[in-house]
């Protein structure tokens, strides 16, 4: 699988060109997104049958809408949390 839209350098571009930032952020929100669906699954028994119910219900999977939320700006990161779990602080302070 590829990424062409949106393009991996304007996924870059939201996390810092940080391509582990962007594998955690995208892989995090499709589990969200997983999770959400299928509660509304369990809600609407309407579909059956069906394994992968995020296709089915959405036309899309997960990690694809993950990106596009990530590439529009709707998915951000605390860049102060995200650099003290990497220890950039203690080694600028140091």
């Amino acid at each position: 699988m590829s990424v062409v839209k949106p393009s991996i350098d304007d996924l870059l571009e939201q996390t810092d060109n940080n391509r582990f930032l962007l594998a955690s952020l995208a892989s995090k929100r499709a589990c969200d997104i997983n999770s959400m669906l299928r509660e509304q699954h369990s809600r609407v028994l309407a579909v059956q049958d069906v394994d992968d119910i995020t296709v089915a219900l959405s036309g899309k999977d997960t990690i694809s809408m993950a990106m596009d939320e990530i590439a529009d700006g709707d998915i951000s990161f605390d860049h102060g949390i995200f650099e003290e779990a990497l220890g950039h602080r203690a080694e600028a302070k140091a």
